[in-house]
């Protein structure tokens, strides 16, 4: 047993100035990112080369898994802040999504939409989605643990575990999309199942690296035996394994998502605001209420950003000039320039808002979203300009770089900054369910993002236009409401309350049952 002492030198162990434990999130994170935007890279492809199913309704499904993998984060938070703790949630979900990479891959089938090998493909994402409701949410609330909330690190650190997760996101799609392509199916998601196994190798390896944050708020309890002599803990694990069936079910009947997600939203919303109005007192309810408010942008952002998947891939397949050096670059390769992107950018973004922090001059969180929205719509209009300059030719590539490049710097205003905001702005008690509120309101945009790719018809003869036509419309939307952010930013900035968060880490029971 460590004594005191080496506790102490332990704690005070860092390097780049930061915990160790950060870099141990980053590496277990970066090869789950990987098998999830390897898997997200040729799904789209999956789905209508090898299923054969029309575009309509692979936009659909896809559309259907990408938002159900952000609304289980919501239970998984709450039962990491009941029983688990965050540390047993992410190993938990590890396992589930290894499971169901390999079960894709198990499940290939001859081709067609064989109702056997289609609904095995259905279980397998099912086990993907469950496994990220354990982890996405609370990985991200084990980096917060890792600093007090007035901690100046704190963006910083989210922008570096950030180019965690776009490190595997820029190798995963290269590696899975040309293996899924070139060889076969099998070998793609297969690949994706490798990477999520080596993130949960080193996950436990390095777990004394965490310093103790992430355990079980209560162990005895997490232990006791509930039915039939299992205790609280296996319970949640048999509960996991039933909700692979809920939500198998789920996607086989994707278009009644759309309504569940809108109920499932609204009841979520409403138990945070009766907590935050009828529980919390003032200043920690106008923390909430600043919370809600950036959480209300993340299903416009995200219906915008997600088209990369699904109507901007398949608009790259089939009408982008993808010849780079004499060879034909798969589309599905392209996903990777997002993350490649962020990998370059992140550290300079994490300089930038050091050093406006120190003259004080950085943007508030509210104010960056603003930014992220004004440049992820720029990124849609540089496209548009691109292919209409293109006029009957194939759209040079270069403009498919230059909107991943400005939805890059629009993710950089956007997503670290708002998980940095939502570990910072919710009290102990809620920070697990209000970060799973954050993907929540993520799923919603990846709902709508399926949408919105319907909208465009495809990508295919006289569909470009129509393609062209909407990105155009959703683009100069985007800007518009970046704008109206940047106007009301400041007084969403006085509700964060933002000089007395160092006080907010000592009041006892995070201030429930006072006014």
């Amino acid at each position: 047993m460590a004594t005191s002492g080496q506790a102490a030198a332990m704690r005070e162990q860092t390097w780049l100035g930061h915990p160790r434990g950060l870099f141990l999130l980053f590496f277990a994170e970066m090869w789950e990112r990987f098998s999830y935007y390897g898997m997200r890279a040729i799904l789209i492809f999956y789905l209508t080369k090898h299923f054969l199913l029309v575009e309509d309704r692979a936009y659909l499904l896809y559309g259907a898994y990408t938002s159900l993998v952000y609304i289980t984060p919501v239970i998984g938070g709450y039962l990491a802040d009941r029983f688990l703790g965050p540390r047993k949630a992410v190993l938990a979900g590890g396992v589930f999504i290894a499971s169901g990479h390999f079960l894709i891959a198990l499940t290939e089938g001859p081709g067609g939409a064989d109702p056997l090998f289609l609904n095995g493909f259905y279980i397998a994402l099912a086990s993907i989605i469950v496994g990220t409701g354990f982890l996405k949410a609370n990985i991200s609330v084990l980096v917060g643990e890792l600093y007090p909330r007035d901690d100046a690190r704190r963006d910083p650190a989210f922008s570096i575990f950030y180019m965690g997760i776009n490190a595997g996101g820029a190798i995963g799609p290269v590696v899975c999309g040309v293996l899924g392509e070139t060889v076969g199916w099998s070998w793609g998601f297969g690949a994706a199942g490798v990477g999520m196994l080596l993130g949960l190798v080193v996950f436990v390896w390095l777990k004394p690296w965490l310093m103790g944050k992430g355990e079980p708020p209560r162990p005895q309890q997490l232990r006791q035996p509930v039915v039939a002599g299992i205790s609280r803990e296996w319970m949640i694990y048999l509960g996991g394994i039933l909700g692979v069936a809920a939500v198998w079910m789920m996607i086989a009947h994707a278009e009644a998502l759309g309504y569940a997600l809108l109920i499932f939203g609204v009841l979520t919303v409403a138990y945070i605001l009766w907590r935050a109005v009828f529980i919390l007192p003032p200043v920690d309810r106008d923390r909430i209420m600043a919370a809600l408010f950036l959480i209300a942008l993340n299903p416009l952002f995200w219906g915008l950003f997600e088209q990369a998947g699904s109507s901007l891939n398949v608009f790259t397949d089939r009408n982008v000039d993808r010849s780079v050096l004499g060879l034909t670059i798969p589309a599905s390769v392209f996903q990777s320039v997002n993350s490649v992107f962020i990998i370059l950018l992140a550290p300079l973004f994490a300089i930038l808002w050091t050093w406006l922090d120190k003259r004080r001059l950085e943007p508030s969180s509210p104010a960056k979203f603003g930014f992220g929205l004004i440049l992820c719509g720029a990124g849609f209009l540089v496209l548009v300009a691109g292919a209409a300059a293109a006029g009957e030719n194939l759209t040079p590539v270069i403009f498919v770089f230059l909107i991943y490049l400005f939805h890059t710097m629009a993710e950089l205003c956007f997503s670290p900054v708002g998980l940095s905001a939502m570990t910072r702005l919710s009290v102990p008690s809620m920070v697990g369910l209000l970060m799973g509120t954050w993907f929540l309101a993520m799923a919603a945009g990846n709902f709508i993002a399926g949408l919105i790719a319907r909208a465009t018809g495809g990508g295919e003869g006289a569909g470009v236009a129509q393609v062209l036509d909407i990105y155009s419309r959703i683009g100069w939307f985007a800007m518009v409401v970046g704008g109206a952010v940047l106007l009301v930013a400041p007084w969403i900035t006085k509700l964060m309350h933002l000089d007395t968060l160092g006080a907010a880490i000592a009041r006892p029971n995070d201030g429930e049952g006072q006014k």
